[in-house]
């Protein structure tokens, strides 16, 4: 009796091990990264923040996923397929309002804010042997854009479109993101590229340790003229290696975008962490340096997610 008795008692707590099993892995919090290019910024300030949430959100699974950047984030997380994207901020701009043109089949109503954080400088990089050394001398010449629609190109459309240029004034135009761009200068196959980036890409870093480049000015003028969210910007002269001037450009605010399928206490987690580990996010790149607090809440083009405006409130940022 005591034999059958045990038996039966150890058949009950294997099937409640088993019924418990699928119950902690359901409870386990998933968080995919969505980024950029390998060789941009997106993507290694994504690594360290998913090491971030790795460390502080318990029972967290974190990935990181190469994109071809914000149009593209922006979609994936609409479809449910990424908990936190970088994205710019006009982008974002367009994705919420659905347009088409810009490559979101709909308003993508469901985005949600976590968080401005630094911004993007338009970097129009010319191979010094092509003599590019203005917007002016681009036509005829061949240029790369970033991908398709994403948001390096819808960058590229409106600064051409604000200097008077159109793509069919290029002699060759090529849809190609950070690295491939790179590749082709240096086989001498490409005068110039067009990319939005974090000062310090390593892409263009990694250009100038083979070749001289010109950083081709955007004037003031040109980027008032397309109005918010672009603003007049400078890339400080010794950014990069044989940069000897300051040179003017625009600049684009990215922003940390979740949607409103995250829980309220994840994404409060994952705003709260952001900023409690800015010392490892500029560990990473130092693009993170921009990263203010302060300015987290400002100019946003879609809501808040509730998770980041609690913490938001809990540091006196919002009232």
């Amino acid at each position: 009796m005591n034999a059958l008795f045990t038996r039966l008692g150890a058949t009950a707590l294997l099937g409640t091990a088993l019924a418990a099993a699928p119950m902690a892995a359901q409870s386990q919090e998933f968080i995919n990264v969505l980024t950029g290019g390998t060789s941009g910024v997106y993507y290694p300030l994504g690594v360290a923040l998913s090491e971030i949430y790795a460390d502080g959100i318990e029972g967290a699974r974190t990935q990181v996923q190469a994109t071809k950047a914000s149009v593209e984030n922006l979609n994936l997380l609409a479809q449910g397929r990424g908990e936190i994207a970088f994205a710019l901020g006009d982008s974002v701009a367009l994705a919420w309002e659905g347009n088409e043109e810009a490559g979101f089949p709909g308003p993508l109503e469901g985005l949600r804010a976590i968080g401005a954080i630094y911004p993007n400088y338009v970097q129009i990089v010319a191979d010094a042997q092509s003599g590019i050394v203005s917007l002016d001398d681009l036509p005829g010449r061949s240029m790369s854009v970033g991908a398709p629609a994403s948001g390096t190109e819808l960058n590229a459309r409106a600064i051409f479109e604000a200097a008077g240029l159109s793509y069919d004034d290029l002699g060759r135009l090529e849809y190609l993101p950070y690295a491939e761009s790179a590749e082709l200068i240096k086989n001498r196959q490409l005068d110039s590229t067009l990319q939005s980036a974090g000062l310090g890409v390593a892409f263009i870093q990694d250009l100038t340790a083979t070749h001289e480049i010109n950083i081709v000015a955007i004037p003031a003028e040109v980027v008032e003229s397309i109005g918010a969210p672009y603003v007049p910007a400078v890339i400080p002269a010794g950014t990069y290696r044989g940069q000897m001037q300051d040179v003017p450009t625009a600049a684009i605010g990215n922003i940390l975008v979740t949607h409103d399928g995250v829980s309220e206490e994840t994404a409060y987690q994952m705003t709260k962490l952001l900023f409690e580990n800015l010392d490892r996010m500029e560990a990473a790149h130092s693009a993170a340096a921009s990263i203010n607090i302060n300015a987290a809440v400002e100019g946003l083009p879609i809501p808040l997610h509730p998770g980041a405006e609690r913490y938001y409130r809990e540091q006196g940022i919002i009232e």
